[in-house]
């Protein structure tokens, strides 16, 4: 039995993607082995959101080949999609493929086996107007499971390659949704997130009404679940019908992930965002009087050119002011062919640095008041991974839960909060949920 074995960077859309490919390529005969064993195929799920991405990329390739010179080692994801050129001047890559057919993938890979030279089967992912269904054969080894509906993004933010490695948009059917939702929770997992590249734009290319509300109401119809959560989505796409149907639905998660990226209108106009800080200040409060509690966490960029130590400060001070649950802090980083990557005033790598440093203890600060508004309640949480003997996992609204009582991971209980303890809280169970 031939060995493959996968390694994944990025984000949870590739995560997905490579539980998609680890089923095809187990139905297939395959045994699956982890990436620090000898294999006979090595399959690389790029990302390229950043420079550093690609760098990885470059060395995860390289490192492979020398685990085992006589592998198959096959490149997929973003990097590939936007410079197979330079995935294919790498000693030992034999297989490359963008973003588009996968599904294809155990095919190539027997066809590299069996003849010399590199297959190449990079297409215009600008052509794609179809949703690339590839169904679950093998079930992720998580608690929670992630399932992709929606591919693609149009929105050519300023410093984002994304656009240009994924093509346009295009959505999974709603019938296969709910097959593969149906799938998930007939093998035992308790919550599903819904994950796009751009999540928000769900259906928008059906041109028939259809959107991430029917989605979300296609999930929550199916017996067995008990919590439903949104991977990253503007907070301009939130629709009143999808705000209700979080506000009511006991199985949806009162949390949301809705980018800023910076609060400053001035570097917010340069990135090519779509709403000014009145129009995000406005969308906040009206997400708080829909959902009351409802955690809002962020992504916040710092370094952006043109991004004086004025601007950065006002940023801060209105980030301050909204008081989210979560900040992902990132340093700008160029990407080669975007239009930010060739403006004028780059900031340097010692302020940006500096500045995400000073962004970092106001999340932290925010994060630690968030948890401490919880103590003492009792929260339902999903428990997750076991380490020495303290299990953790997630309540509704992403707060991270730590415990040394005896839990099963995979399931819900109901934890009584009673202290801060590392990124989260730590709690003693109060019942099984």
């Amino acid at each position: 039995m031939s060995r493959v074995a996968f390694i994944t960077l990025g984000c949870k859309v590739n995560q997905y993607e490579t539980e998609t490919m680890e089923g095809l390529f187990k139905k297939s005969g395959y045994e699956i082995v982890p990436h620090t064993e000898a294999a006979d195929v090595y399959i690389i799920n790029t990302c390229s959101v950043t420079s550093f991405g690609d760098k990885k990329s470059r060395q995860l390739i390289r490192r492979m080949r020398r685990l085992n010179p006589k592998s198959i080692i096959a490149v997929t994801g973003c990097y590939s999609q936007v410079a197979p050129e330079q995935v294919k001047a790498i000693d030992g890559v034999r297989v490359v493929i963008g973003t588009k057919g996968r599904k294809n993938i155990v095919e190539y890979v027997q066809q590299a086996m069996a003849e010399d030279g590199i297959i190449d089967r990079v297409e215009d992912v600008m052509k794609a107007r179809e949703f690339e269904d590839i169904p679950l054969y093998e079930m992720p080894a998580r608690t929670r499971a992630f399932l992709k509906i929606q591919e693609g993004c149009t929105n050519f933010c300023s410093y984002c390659i994304i656009p240009y490695t994924r093509g346009p948009i295009r959505s999974r059917r709603l019938e296969s949704i709910r097959a593969e939702a149906k799938k998930l929770l007939d093998n035992g997992f308790k919550e599903i997130v819904l994950t796009g590249i751009h999540l928000g734009a769900y259906g928008r290319d059906f041109g028939d009404g259809t959107s991430l509300y029917d989605a979300a109401r296609t999930v929550l119809e199916l017996p067995g679940l008990r919590r439903l959560r949104l991977g990253s989505l503007e907070s301009i796409e939130l629709s009143p019908e999808l705000l209700e149907l979080i506000r009511t639905h006991p199985k949806f998660s009162h949390h949301l992930h809705l980018p800023l990226q910076v609060g400053s209108d001035e570097i917010l106009r340069r990135m090519n965002r779509h709403y000014n800080r009145d129009e995000f200040t406005g969308l906040i409060k009206n997400v708080r009087d829909k959902i009351p509690g409802v955690a809002i966490s962020t992504d916040v960029i710092v370094g952006f050119p043109g991004e004086t130590e004025e601007l950065f400060t006002q940023s801060l001070e209105y980030i301050r002011s909204l008081n989210f649950s979560r900040i992902h802090v990132f340093p700008y980083s160029p990407r080669t062919g975007t239009p930010a990557a060739a403006m004028k005033d780059q900031v340097s790598e010692p302020d940006k640095k500096d500045r995400v440093h000073r962004l970092q203890l106001v999340a932290d600060k925010m994060a630690e008041d968030f948890h401490r508004t919880y103590l003492g309640t009792v929260q339902d949480v999903l428990f997750e991974t076991n380490t020495e003997g303290i299990t953790d996992g997630l309540t509704d609204t992403y707060i991270r839960v730590y415990t040394d009582d005896e839990v099963v991971t995979g399931e819900i209980y109901k934890v009584h909060l009673e202290k801060l303890y590392k990124d989260g809280v730590y709690g003693k169970i109060y019942e099984r949920g």
